[in-house]
């Protein structure tokens, strides 16, 4: 009974606590100086009391002496203390700025009190005073914001706070580690229970009042505290490092998030603001390599460079390199008038504020399509060199209209490589894709048509024509990973299109730079493929994205699992597995991530007969009849056992 009268008593201070808490909290700005200023002044005289007393080892509370030291602190305080903007801080997020201010206010108040009472002395005060009292006093300001401080913060945000509180443990007790840790002091919704470190001897050790745990405890320290989320604070380590300790947490049910790289925090600053999920490079430990700067200049420095379907993921980051490269013109040509309105409005931004001014941005409405806007754009602008990244890529999409694929795909690229040939460009690289190799639906086969024409036209033209073959890239339109972690966010289910399904994965900068170097190794009909580095399995990916999001699979196992997977069957003309190269001798070249094929294309008489035919067809089946005499490996609608199973 009386333990429940105890609680109850407890209770009711609290509330109280935090309803003046509340009530202070919606003053106005000049309301709240003005009790702060009040307390100042209360706690001057106080520590003027304190220093007094001690020094002549009696209580005294008010006589002449006190008076005059009263006088000349409050004089010397007020002014110095305005002046150096000791109240123009925000006093709920004291933190080491605020002390910086008040320490430089305590040396400017320091210099009088000590000058006066000190050095020259006034009668019946004691010297010690000038120094005792100024020390005493910034004691007592100090603790009084770091105590408001508390109180704003852990009492006050916290009782307002009615969401669910995380648990959290910072990975990395480095500088990072604790700049995001002080930033989330002033989360309501994080509850900090300490750090993980690789290093050993900092196990038991403290920062700034947190435990640091050594990380082989991992598992001790997540069921002792309840841990629900680790922040990954390791801006510095390698993608390789990254992945091994992805490995390690996603063994736990926590949710993994993660700074970004120290290069993309701006101003060197970490806050709880940059922490972010983690995204599939830090799932793959694939690092990058530093491009070949003579390579990627070849073709661009100094020259005019036009790039088709330039809104597009790869033509708008070639766009994004092309321009640190050092181009003197940029056509920008794009069928979308919102996708070319808005890299034309990036590439601007950049430009101006990377001093690069000099460059000349030029944004060009038109399809690939088009051989009379070609002719216009080519005569008018005299590009060096095309990348050419304008083409209908979504599988399904492509399926469902065959004509329109070939129109776009075939025909485009048919158009555009012609008129940069009678233009006489220098050098035209087109974007290719691993779904051209063996292709088994629409799409794919009108790719590797188009490499057809690139290679057959480069046989007689001046312009030396080749192609870039790559994989997935990630953060493109129709890529699994946000699509994964959007059904995620809303509970569920994953859909897959197979368990066995894999695919290649490579960012988008890094395939952006290989491709402009891949141009740069041109001498005329190469058919250049980029090291995607391993096949990842989509359904290890879609469980390690789950676990990391802190839930579990439900399947015939574990039927009380957060996320279920749920296989829909594989699209028409999907296959299990992508392949790069059609035969099975790739060639290395100068860079290492950069292999070259020579393949067999159809000779110049057999491709115009089957171009005028593409160009009469309006009927869906027509189009894939004929998209099997120009790719003979075009198995449509096959997946590769049954390909392999035929063979």
């Amino acid at each position: 009974m009386n333990i429940n009268l105890e609680f109850g008593k407890i209770e009711t201070m609290t509330a109280m606590i935090i309803s003046v808490l509340e009530k202070i909290a919606n003053l106005s700005r000049w309301q709240k100086q003005a009790i702060v200023l009040l307390l100042d002044i209360i706690l001057c005289i106080q520590s003027i009391w304190i220093a007094y007393s001690l020094r002549i080892g009696v209580w005294i509370y008010w006589d002449l002496a006190v008076q005059k030291i009263v006088l000349v602190a409050l004089l010397t305080m007020l002014p110095v203390f305005y002046f150096l903007g000791v109240y123009n801080a925000i006093f709920r997020y004291a933190g080491s700025g605020m002390m910086k201010t008040l320490v430089r206010a305590f040396i400017f108040y320091s210099i009088p009190m000590v000058a006066i009472f000190s050095v020259a002395g006034i009668a019946g005060v004691p010297r010690t005073v000038g120094i005792l009292q100024p020390i005493i006093f910034f004691i007592m300001v100090g603790f009084s914001r770091v105590t408001a401080r508390y109180l704003m913060v852990d009492i006050l945000n916290r009782s307002r706070f009615g969401g669910e509180v995380k648990t959290v443990l910072i990975y990395g007790a480095g500088n990072a580690g604790q700049q995001l840790a002080a930033s989330m002091r002033s989360e309501p919704a994080m509850s900090m229970r300490g750090y993980i470190d690789d290093d050993r001897r900092l196990d038991g050790q403290k920062l700034d009042g947190d435990k640091v745990f050594w990380s082989g405890n991992l598992q001790d320290v997540i069921n002792k505290h309840a841990v629900t989320d680790i922040l990954l604070a390791l801006p510095n380590i390698s993608r390789k490092k990254r992945r091994a300790i992805v490995d390690q947490i996603q063994k736990f049910k926590v949710h993994v998030q993660t700074l970004p790289n120290v290069k993309d925090i701006i101003d060197g600053q970490v806050s709880f603001n940059d922490i972010r999920e983690l995204d599939i490079e830090d799932l793959l430990g694939r690092e990058p390599v530093a491009p070949n700067e003579l390579l990627l200049g070849r073709t661009i420095v100094g020259k005019i460079v036009m790039v088709t379907g330039a809104g597009g993921s790869i033509g708008s980051e070639l766009c994004r390199q092309i321009v640190k490269s050092g181009v003197r013109k940029l056509i920008l040509f794009e069928r979308s008038e919102f996708s070319l309105y808005a890299i034309e409005k990036e590439l601007r931004k950049y430009s101006a504020e990377h001093d690069l001014d000099k460059i000349e941005i030029v944004p060009v409405l038109g399809s690939v399509a088009d051989a009379n806007r070609l002719t216009e754009v080519f005569a008018l602008l005299r590009p060096d060199t095309v990348f050419h990244a304008a083409a209908y890529k979504h599988v399904p999409l492509v399926e469902a209209n065959p004509v329109e694929g070939v129109r776009n795909n075939i025909l485009g690229t048919y158009e555009i490589a012609r008129a940069a040939h009678i233009a006489r460009v220098s050098d035209f690289i087109l974007i290719s894709t691993d779904k051209a190799v063996r292709p088994t639906n629409v799409m794919g086969a009108t790719k590797r048509g188009a490499e057809q024409i690139i290679q057959a036209l480069a046989e007689e033209s001046e312009t030396r024509f080749s192609m870039v073959r790559f994989g997935n890239v990630l953060g493109s339109s129709g890529s699994v990973v946000p699509l994964f972690r959007q059904q995620i966010q809303a509970g569920g289910p994953i859909t897959l299109t197979h368990r066995d399904v894999t695919r290649y994965f490579m960012t988008i900068p890094e395939a952006a730079q290989l491709v402009i170097q891949a141009g740069g190794m041109a001498k005329g009909g190469e058919v250049f493929v980029l090291d995607m580095g391993k096949s990842v399995r989509i359904m290890d990916l879609a469980k390690t994205m789950v676990h990391l999001s802190g839930l579990t699979i439900r399947d015939k196992a574990k039927p009380d699992g957060d996320i279920e997977i749920v296989e829909i069957g594989l699209r028409p003309g999907e296959k299990l597995y992508e392949e790069l190269i059609i035969g099975n001798d790739p060639k290395s070249t100068v860079h290492n991530r950069i292999m070259m094929a020579h393949e067999s294309h159809v000779g110049q008489t057999g491709l115009a007969e089957l171009l005028n035919q593409f160009q009469k067809c309006r009927e869906p089946d027509e189009a894939i009849a004929l998209l099997k005499q120009l790719v003979p490996e075009f198995e449509h609608g096959r997946d590769n056992e049954e390909i392999e199973k035929a063979s």
